[in-house]
């Protein structure tokens, strides 16, 4: 499998898989794309969220509640578990190739495309489709850009591979210090589940105190720091599962109990925390972070989550969804040139969908239908027939 995750993404292409592709983990990999697309096209819609471009009307109880509910549920699990992914196969990756290669893959397969967005994609994102640049057109403006800084935080959802790139150029310094990982089983005893229970502890502890100092919605450099224990530690799980070999050997009967447990566990504490937390009200800044029970209780609720559905997902993908047809194996192939070239089309979808006089829920999901379908045969039938497909 490749170890770009989308949603969310690393990719190393086809080296990156094992003896045999793991069709299971790629299948993974173009759902979460799809997930990217649709937090995006309800980014446009909704009362929440940030994007380049929103067409938000006035909406009743019943769509805001569901808005909140569906995007706070992906915001808690999708990209962590990409992390995860990334995390479990740059264990393989740097055996394979050892500390400069590995580096160089990583710089040539996140960097690059990170850099195409920061100072292509995503200036023109800006520029033709939001309107946000001023007067003296593209060249004058873009020169402006460049010279201001603006450029370090126009990684969009490249984000992520900029992340991924700054972790993987510390686990290769860590790796290049002689450590190596040590073999973890996971097994499906008594201490198996406090590990689990333990980990899910540690992660909201860990988000809870960063955001006593830092909001959840705060932002550098386009990235929030309150999400970050969970990135850090979900890609610190993959790698150290990697010698257990825990994506494909853990108990699938384990993986669906710890997983439902840990959701069950999220739900009652989600209807306290939208009861009591000043949701009903639209109160919601304790819910960004502070050292209050409400932050805490809503952390606790991210790992919960996070945990759960990365468990069930292990479980449920590898035992019904590994193998791939051509529609699948297509997917696949084009998720990373679907994830970088996605919000230029997502945006010009909805500026045609604007006067169309639809409820924002149905907008949504109508959005997220067309953008995949355009970004995909912009991938298919452009990126990867152009120079650029050595990174795509």
């Amino acid at each position: 499998m490749t170890d770009f995750s989308i949603g969310g993404m690393t990719r190393a292409a086809s080296e990156e898989r094992t003896a045999s592709r793991l069709a299971f983990i790629d299948n993974i990999r173009w759902t979460m794309i799809v997930l990217v697309l649709s937090m995006h096209a309800c980014d446009t819609y909704s009362p929440f969220g940030n994007w380049y471009y929103v067409d938000r009307q006035k909406t009743g109880f019943g769509t805001t509640v569901f808005f909140g509910v569906y995007q706070s549920f992906l915001q808690a699990f999708f990209m962590a578990v990409l992390f995860f992914i990334a995390g479990y196969f740059s264990a393989a990756a740097y055996d394979r190739k050892g500390f400069s290669r590995f580096l160089r893959d990583r710089c040539f397969r996140l960097g690059l495309p990170t850099l195409l967005y920061m100072l292509v994609i995503g200036p023109l994102t800006q520029y033709f489709l939001s309107s946000t640049w001023g007067d003296g057109g593209f060249g004058h403006q873009w020169l402006l850009h460049l010279r201001d800084g603006e450029w370090l935080s126009e990684t969009g959802p490249m984000w992520f591979c900029a992340a991924l790139l700054l972790f993987a150029i510390v686990y290769a310094l860590v790796r290049l210090t002689g450590w190596k990982e040590s073999r973890i089983e996971l097994a499906g005893d008594r201490r198996g589940a406090i590990a689990v229970a333990a980990f899910i502890a540690v992660m909201a502890a860990s988000t809870f105190l960063v955001r006593v100092g830092v909001s959840g919605n705060a932002s550098i450099l386009n990235m929030h720091p309150g999400d970050f224990p969970q990135y850090v530690l979900m890609f610190a799980a993959g790698v150290l599962g990697y010698r257990g070999n825990w994506i494909t050997e853990f108990p699938a009967r384990l993986s669906l109990l710890w997983g439902s447990l840990a959701l069950a566990l999220s739900v009652p504490l989600f209807a306290a925390l939208i009861v009591f937390g000043g949701g009903l009200q639209g109160e919601t800044a304790q819910y960004a972070g502070g050292f209050n029970p409400v932050s805490a209780g809503k952390c606790l609720w991210e790992a919960l989550v996070c945990v759960g559905m990365g468990l069930l997902m292990l479980a449920i993908y590898r035992r019904y969804f590994d193998v791939q047809g051509p529609v699948a194996r297509r997917l696949s192939d084009n998720a990373f040139g679907i994830y970088l070239i996605h919000p230029p089309i997502l945006i010009g979808f909805a500026i045609l969908l604007h006067p169309v006089a639809l409820g924002a829920v149905v907008k949504a999901m109508l959005l997220t239908f067309l953008a995949a379908i355009g970004s995909f045969a912009a991938s298919a039938f452009v990126l990867r027939q152009s120079p650029l497909r050595a990174i795509v």
